[in-house]
């Protein structure tokens, strides 16, 4: 329907319920000539009487009342959905949704999200673990976390964390007697703690960066985990060598429990980034999500 002819009922429903050009003429903000002109168009277009002027009143007739009847209340339900948005944007309300990995989980989602959730009653948020790539539009997400350089170009992105390294840990017991390795090839003679992925049932494959050369190495083990949590337990009780980030490692290497091997090969990587479809107008609660998320240095 065109614009115009939207603009033409709504002065029909005003003069209807008013029962008067000049008081539907002032709520409108327009002149009462301008009114009954546009009632009378609205009339020819339609080819049936909608109003019976006198000079002292304004009625409805048969046509008029059925028109009105039937399409003030849907013009009603939309004025009152636009002032809840409204209200959505004074009182910021719904679900935000975002797939992450375990470690950007436990380590910024949740630290930056609990405080929203305290400080706004009305805002809920989903934090969704996986290691498979998600289509975020198709699955309905409103966001992904993943490393920088796994996000999809077409997407916007941002930092929401600091660059980071992982470590080849082993406990001291479990070293003992074994080769340490010296390049990341040396570990296919070890005992690897795997990553189990979703995607094709496959596993995490190792990879390093030394000055300009990368490897990537397929480690092998008789352990294997989906959670980082676990890897790190069965590093800890010396069922091998484990590839995880360096935070969740750092207290056990300085007390002395897991020992580092080729941290050489082990540079920071880049940050963890928010990756979202569109800049378009964004719901408040996913606008509030994503400030808080941003990264600041």
């Amino acid at each position: 329907m065109p614009r115009q002819n939207v603009n033409d009922y709504l002065a029909f429903i005003a003069v209807a319920r008013e029962r008067s050009f000049t008081k539907a003429a002032a709520q409108m903000g327009v002149s009462q000539s301008a009114l009954s002109y546009t009632v009378r168009t609205l009339e020819e277009r339609l080819g049936v009487r909608l109003l019976t002027r006198t000079t002292r009143s304004v009625s409805l007739t048969e046509a008029g009342d059925r028109l009105l009847s039937s399409i003030g209340p849907r013009f009603d339900e939309i004025e009152a959905e636009i002032a809840a948005l409204g209200a959505m944007r004074d009182k910021p309300s719904g679900t935000v949704r975002i797939t992450t990995v375990e470690h950007a989980a436990e380590t910024i989602l949740w630290p930056k999200l609990a405080p929203v959730l305290r400080d706004y009653p009305d805002i809920s948020v989903e934090i969704i673990s996986e290691y498979g790539l998600k289509d975020i539009v198709a699955d309905r997400y409103d966001a992904g976390v993943r490393l920088g350089e796994q996000v999809d170009k077409d997407m916007i992105s941002m930092p929401i964390g600091p660059e980071f390294r992982f470590a080849i840990v082993g406990t001291p017991s479990y070293l003992a007697g074994r080769n340490l390795p010296v390049i990341p090839q040396d570990l296919t003679e070890h005992d690897c703690i795997r990553l189990r992925l979703p995607t094709h049932g496959g596993f995490y494959v190792w990879d390093f960066r030394k000055g300009e050369r990368d490897v990537k190495v397929r480690v092998d083990g008789r352990s294997a985990f989906n959670t980082i949590g676990l890897m790190r337990e069965a590093a800890l009780s010396g069922l091998g060598l484990a590839y995880l980030p360096e935070d969740q490692v750092q207290t056990a290497i300085t007390d002395g429990r897991l020992v580092r091997v080729l941290e050489d090969w082990c540079p920071p990587r880049t940050a963890y980034h928010l990756y979202y479809p569109s800049r378009r107008q964004h719901s408040p609660a996913f606008a509030i999500a994503l400030e808080a998320l941003r990264h600041r240095t």
